[in-house]
């Protein structure tokens, strides 16, 4: 649109210069100053039809994005946890999953668009040079504003009404807590599950690899190998949760290598048994020096001495590694003569 066509009255004006400004530097002011460049209007600023084209963009954006957010509440009480689609490129995925992120991802971002087009062509966008000002209040503000505050202070009778002034602070101390119990709705507590693995005495160590009891004369000297509890299967649907407590590492030790004493009464023939879970932040314990009898955690280096107790030699680990007895049974395979002695993971007070 040209300018002859816009009505006169909506032409911004001729700027003028800011107050105070120095155009050309002289000795007085040495540095010139310029001031704001002037002030170019949109094309929203001189024609209404403009104007109202944008505001109906942004309320579209807007009406989106609540047509969004009822698709993610409709998503989430409709869609089975276990259904999947096939999504091309990304292929099979989770149907409740992959809505609930599309329409809060729109929701979001049509709220965002909105909000950007409402400031770029409605709202002002004119700069304004303001001088600055001391921070600090003057001495008779501060005196006033402690005036007005003992005042009301004094006509609240807060002070003699001791009965109101308890049970207010009362009531302020005790209603966050509401809050503090809609946590509980997050899951179930998890009480002292996280104590306890799936070993038990009589419990044979399987190799999680072939899935068969172990013999003692499958482990080596400077073997590494893993186990699980009998009876736990890839297809449980509680096998994630469980072989993330239950997972063991095995190695077989000469029993002279073994200087912790403990250690040795709970090995059989120099095979140990320990958790595979790291004592930092839980991540699967999966390399083993067989000259130094050292297991690394590869996520942040923590070291054990699987020959003195698994204690830390190196690494955030915070302690070492639970040992779980071991003996054989009357067929001669390796079995758990009981729980681990102490929660497996990290942090022994976070255990529940």
């Amino acid at each position: 649109m040209s300018s002859h066509q816009i009505p006169e009255e909506n032409l911004p004006a001729e700027q003028e210069a800011p107050h105070g400004a120095v155009r050309v530097a002289d000795e007085e002011n040495p540095f010139a100053d310029p001031g704001l460049p002037p002030h170019e209007p949109r094309v929203q600023d001189i024609d209404e039809r403009a104007a109202k084209r944008s505001e109906r963009t942004v309320a579209l954006l807007f009406t989106v994005s609540m047509l969004a957010t009822v698709g993610f509440i409709a998503s989430f009480v409709t869609i089975p946890h276990d259904k999947s689609i096939f999504v091309f490129p990304l292929g099979h995925l989770n149907a409740m999953n992959f809505a609930l992120g599309l329409t809060l991802g729109v929701a979001l971002f049509t709220i965002g668009a909105g909000a950007v087009h409402w400031a770029r062509t409605l709202m002002s966008d004119e700069e304004i040079a303001d001088e600055r000002h001391p921070i600090e209040a003057s001495p008779e503000v501060r005196a006033k504003v402690h005036a007005d505050f003992k005042q009301g202070a004094k006509e609240s009778v807060i002070g003699r009404r001791k009965l109101i002034r308890n049970t207010m602070l009362g009531a302020l101390t005790l209603v966050p807590l509401s809050g503090v119990v809609l946590l509980r709705d997050l899951g179930p507590l998890p009480g002292t599950k996280l104590r306890h693995t799936m070993w038990s005495k009589g419990k044979l160590l399987v190799n999680m690899n072939t899935n068969q009891p172990i013999r003692p004369s499958d482990v080596v000297v400077g073997s590494l190998s893993f186990a699980m509890p009998e009876g736990m299967s890839e297809h449980d649907e509680n096998f994630q949760s469980e072989i993330a407590k239950a997972a063991l590492m095995i190695v077989r030790l000469q029993p002279g290598d073994i200087k912790d004493k403990r250690e040795l009464e709970w090995s059989h023939e120099g095979i140990v048994a320990y958790s595979k879970i790291c004592t930092h932040v839980g991540c699967p314990i999966s390399l083993y020096e067989q000259q130094t009898h050292h297991a690394l955690c590869p996520c942040h280096q923590s070291t054990f001495d699987l020959s003195d107790g698994a204690r830390v030699i190196f690494g955030p680990a915070g302690h070492a590694l639970p040992q779980l007895r071991i003996g054989v049974n009357d067929e001669g395979y390796l079995e758990a003569l009981g729980d681990f002695d102490e929660p497996v993971g990290p942090a022994f007070w976070e255990r529940g």
